[in-house]
Order: C-alpha cells, then sequence, then structure tokens
C-alpha cells in the first residue's frame, strides 16, 4: 500500500512538530505548513491524501482556505478549531469541511478519525465505477462527484457531502439513524448533540433545492429518509 501523505497547516511551530512526529510514526508522510501561502507551495509539489488544516491562521484563514480547496479537490479536510467555538466548527462543515476536532484531541483519537475518512475516501473511490444515477430532477454522477439537474445546473460535492448522498440514495424512503450516517459519512460514532449531521444534512438540502424539507424529511427521534419515488441507475 502506497504511503498517506498528511498535510499540517498551523501557524504553531509545537503542534506542527508534534503532529508530524506523531502521525510518522504511525506510518504516514507528514508536510507542514505555517499559512496558507505555504500551504499551496506544498500542494503544488505534492498531493496530500488529507489535509489538518487550523482555522486560526495568519492571513488567509482556515475556513477561507478551506472553501478555495473546495473550488477544484475533493481531498479530506479536518478542521483543527478551539475548544469553545461550535460556530467555527459549524461554519467548516458548512464550507465543505469533511470533520474537525478541537484542539484539546488526543493523538489516538485524530489518528482514528484521519484512518476513518481515508478508509472512506478511498472506498468510495474505489466504488465509484461510471455510473449515474437518476431521481427527481437530478442524475447523480458518482464518478466526477456532481449533481446536475435537468436545467443544467452542475453541483460539485465535498466528501462528506458525496457520502451523504450516497448513502441517501442507496436507501431510498428508508430511515437512516444519526449513529448510521456518522459512520458513514466521518467513520466514527455521532457525539452527544452533534450538530455536524444537522449541517451537513443541510447541505444536501441546499443543493437539492429542497427549501420546503419535502425530499429529505427529518424523521424525530430516529434520523432522516430520502422521499423519493424512483432511483434509476443509469
Amino acid at each position: 500500500m502506497d504511503q498517506k501523505i498528511i498535510l499540517v497547516v498551523d501557524d504553531s511551530e509545537e503542534i506542527r512538530e508534534a503532529l508530524s512526529a506523531y502521525l510518522s510514526r504511525s506510518g504516514f508522510m507528514v508536510i507542514t505548513a505555517a499559512d496558507g501561502d505555504e500551504m499551496w507551495q506544498k500542494i503544488s509539489k505534492t498531493a496530500p491524501h488529507l489535509i489538518i488544516l487550523d482555522i486560526m491562521l495568519p492571513g488567509d484563514d482556515g475556513l477561507t482556505l478551506c472553501g478555495q480547496l473546495r473550488q477544484h479537490s475533493h481531498v479530506p479536510i479536518i478542521m483543527l478549531t478551539a475548544v469553545c467555538e461550535e460556530a467555527d466548527r459549524i461554519a467548516g462543515l458548512e464550507i465543505g469541511a469533511d470533520d474537525y476536532i478541537t484542539k484539546t484531541f488526543s493523538p489516538r483519537e485524530l489518528l482514528a478519525r484521519i484512518k476513518a475518512l481515508l478508509r472512506r475516501s478511498h472506498y468510495h473511490t474505489s466504488q465509484a465505477i461510471s455510473r449515474r444515477i437518476a431521481f427527481l430532477d437530478w442524475t447523480f454522477d458518482t464518478v466526477k462527484r456532481q449533481l446536475i439537474h435537468r436545467t443544467g445546473e452542475v453541483v460539485q460535492l465535498s466528501g462528506a457531502d458525496f457520502s451523504l448522498l450516497t448513502l441517501l440514495l442507496q436507501s431510498p424512503n428508508k430511515v437512516i439513524s444519526r449513529d448510521h450516517i456518522a459512520q458513514c459519512v466521518w467513520g466514527r460514532d455521532a457525539e452527544p448533540m452533534e450538530r455536524g449531521i444537522d449541517v451537513q444534512i443541510s447541505r444536501i438540502r441546499k443543493h437539492l433545492h429542497d427549501h420546503q424539507r419535502s425530499i429529505i424529511l427529518t424523521i424525530r427521534n430516529k434520523g432522516y429518509m430520502l422521499a423519493v419515488e424512483y432511483v434509476q441507475e443509469l
């Protein structure tokens, strides 16, 4: 198996060095950057398999950089956030990050999340054969990771969005629990009062123009359901 490359973007030299040492011992190749400019320089030379991105950076902050990355890349992104800043965590997911972790994390927890996202990314890459799925007024291109509306509108999906929509389309008209969503999207159990799932559902609803919440239904105390008459593989 090829060695996976992790890019750590943080303005703290202490954090960069600690994560580099720990993840290197865990079998990863680690490259680091102190800010956005250095991040782009590293990416231009080496394509990372996953990026750990601090929100509080000099110059362009992590949210800005995440949004820029999502314009042309599906690379899994884990946001590093302050302990009490839930708004930052939610904003990161809304802009296309795959997961988040606070700066009080244990290295083992971070390593588990990295491995889970890489497994998810590898699974979808290996499964994404030339297949298109039609439902409602949309066609889901599982190779290009795009939603294509009958009017010609194209929506590019992030890794987490892609995973969630794939999960919903695999079980139309069936309730999917929050725990199952968390396992499939993040590769981990949902945390107590986990708002990240709600954010991801909201992103998919926005992509599908589901303003009345009639396509993805919230089933109270149970989970969510994709309510469609048919899902057809093309």
